[in-house]
Parts: C-alpha cells; sequence; structure tokens
C-alpha cells in the first residue's frame, strides 16, 4: 500500500459532512481489499476484518469521513451563492479562497474579497452571514444547477512540502482512514487478538453523529477513535501540542480509559514505535466520546496523528506519523504489550 497516494486520493474527494458520499465510496472501495464484506450503513462504512472467533473481545477501529464545509442558504439576485458553515471554519480565511459547488455538477467558484484599499485595512472578519460565493453565473444561470442545501468544499490539491510532509485540506480526519488501512495491511498475516471491526464513519464535525450510530449497532468491547490533534506551530502553547514527525498522540483523559491508554504505550514500547502523549482533563471533542458512552460503555482510546493548521484548506502532516499511527494500531491488535 503507498501511503502518500492513498492518504492523497482520500483528502482530495469531496465529503462535507452530510454529504460524504463520494468520499465513502472511495473509502468503501479501499476498505473491501481488507473487508470483503464491508458496506454502507446508514452512511457510515462499516466492515469486519478476518473471521471473527468466540470468544475474543470486540474492537472497533473509527476514523471519521466526513470534512468542515458550507451548505448552500440562498442565490442572492445579482448571481452571488450564500451559505453556511458545515463545523467549525476558520471565518479568518474565508476571503479570496477557491471554492467547489457540489450542485448538479461541481461549479468553480471564489469567496468574494473586499479590496483592502475600501476597508479600513481590510482587518475586519467575515461573518458567515456575509460570506458570498462568485462563481461568475447568473442568477438564472445557477438556479437549474444549484439547490438550497448543496454542499460547497474548499478547491484543493494536496501539495508536497519538504521531506514526507504533505499540505491539503480534509486531512482531518482522511488521514486516520489511511492509517487503519494502513494497519489492516501490516495485520493480513497475524492473528489478531480482537475480533476488529472498521467503522469508517459520517458527521463527526456536526456532533459525531454517525459513530453514535455505528457504536449503537456493533457495540463493541473496545473502540480506538484515530483522529488528529495539534501539531506544534509558531504562536501556539507548545504544552498543548503534539509535534510532527514524532509519532502518534495516545491519549489520556478521565473519559477515556487508562487500561486502554496504557496498553497503547505498552504496544508502542514493545514495538519500538515513537509516540506522544496527548493529555484532555474532560471530553475529547472526537468519536471517542461517543463510543465510551455507548450501551453499557466501551473501553475507549484516541490515537490522533498531529495536525498543523486544523480546519483550514493548508492542513498539514508528516507522513511518517500516518505510517507509525498505523504500525501501533498493528501492534496492539496483535497483542504486542
Amino acid at each position: 500500500m503507498d501511503i502518500r497516494s492513498t492518504v492523497v486520493s482520500l483528502s482530495e474527494v469531496s465529503g462535507a459532512s452530510g454529504s460524504e458520499s463520494k468520499a465513502a465510496q472511495l473509502a468503501l472501495s479501499m476498505l473491501r481489499g481488507y473487508c470483503p464484506d464491508a458496506e454502507i450503513i446508514n452512511g457510515n462504512v462499516i466492515g469486519k476484518f478476518g473471521t471473527h472467533k468466540e470468544g475474543l473481545p470486540s474492537l472497533v477501529l473509527d476514523a471519521h469521513i466526513d470534512q468542515i464545509g458550507f451548505a448552500v442558504t440562498y442565490i442572492t439576485d445579482e448571481g452571488f451563492i450564500k451559505v453556511g458553515n458545515v463545523g467549525g471554519i476558520d471565518r479568518r480565511l474565508l476571503p479570496a479562497q477557491p471554492v467547489v459547488v457540489h450542485g448538479s455538477r461541481d461549479i468553480k467558484g471564489v469567496i468574494c474579497s473586499v479590496p483592502p484599499h475600501l476597508t479600513n485595512g481590510g482587518s475586519e472578519v467575515l461573518e458567515m452571514d456575509d460570506v458570498a460565493i462568485d462563481t461568475g453565473l447568473t442568477k438564472a444561470e445557477l438556479e437549474p444547477l444549484v439547490a438550497l442545501g448543496d454542499s460547497v468544499t474548499f478547491d484543493v490539491t494536496c501539495r508536497d512540502l519538504i521531506g514526507s510532509r504533505i499540505t491539503c485540506g480534509a486531512l482531518d480526519d482522511r488521514c486516520g482512514v489511511a492509517s487503519i488501512l494502513y494497519a489492516l495491511e501490516l495485520l493480513r498475516d497475524s492473528a489478531p487478538a480482537y475480533n476488529v471491526t472498521v467503522i469508517f464513519s459520517t458527521q463527526e464535525e456536526v456532533g459525531e453523529r454517525g459513530a453514535k450510530i455505528g457504536a449503537f449497532a456493533v457495540d463493541p468491547d473496545i473502540a480506538l477513535a484515530v483522529d488528529v490533534s495539534f501539531a506544534y506551530a509558531i504562536g501556539e502553547e507548545e504544552s498543548k501540542c503534539g509535534y510532527l514527525g514524532k509519532g502518534p498522540m495516545i491519549g489520556i483523559s478521565p473519559s477515556l480509559s487508562r487500561e486502554i491508554s496504557d496498553g497503547l504505550f505498552a504496544a508502542a514500547q514493545k514495538s519500538d514505535i515513537p509516540c506522544q502523549t496527548e493529555v484532555m482533563t474532560g471530553m475529547t471533542g472526537t468519536n471517542a466520546d461517543r463510543y465510551s458512552v455507548n450501551r453499557c460503555g466501551a473501553k475507549t482510546c484516541t490515537v490522533s496523528i498531529p495536525l498543523r493548521n486544523m480546519h483550514t484548506p493548508v492542513e498539514v502532516i508528516d507522513l511518517n506519523d500516518v505510517e507509525l499511527t498505523a504500525k501501533l494500531l498493528a501492534a496492539y491488535i496483535r497483542g504486542d504489550k
């Protein structure tokens, strides 16, 4: 499996929360190489890995397939498309961003930007009510193509940076999907210590909704939520961040299972996999929060890939961290602890 091409393919396909079908279909086609019975159930991509054996505890590997984006709310008489945010959009970077409106066909556009000469220096942050997309089309031309509620995503392609770093949109959390796929590749010839089910869940960015129904359906004993977390960049508080290239971040939190956290650290140590500690003092803000309180509860932990510029079109990861995350997941599932 080529990790870079997998990450790039997943990250460049559109799939804003609630409109994940294209991303889900791509992930499904990849997952079926390891889970032939995989299917899409209520939006989630779900597959059982290997032969599930009686007596083994059940374990879910979860990564969310959706991304932040927008939804069309109105078309003005002048032909500008008004939108609302889907998930946590950083409004500071919106002016002049290229976007794609996913109507009956994809339509390229740009978010309008008022020149700084006309805005007292241009330091104002746009409110969502002020965001408008210019496609160059008139209202009459747009109306047959774009319906209210259609999704909009940033128009981004992945680019290589120095070394093994890349930048793209939707790396949150398509890189997590890729790490799970690579973990399954590493487990092909192994005898897992768990009955493993994979869930690529929907609508995480609007309240972990896909994980909630996926957790109820599978009812696992253990859940590992594979997501991204904050990688240190200039101006940020180092004590609250991980570092690019230094391996996955294992979560410790009162809302997580310390038993699973310790097991992941032990697996990392035994297999000589570099890792980092992420301390959270309450809820995690990830799908782990849904698994830990599902039905009678599951022993849950987060395994996060360090990422810079979260929820922007220029998210940055180190592909080595994706590989190391996969190796940690595989080591834990083999029982190397």
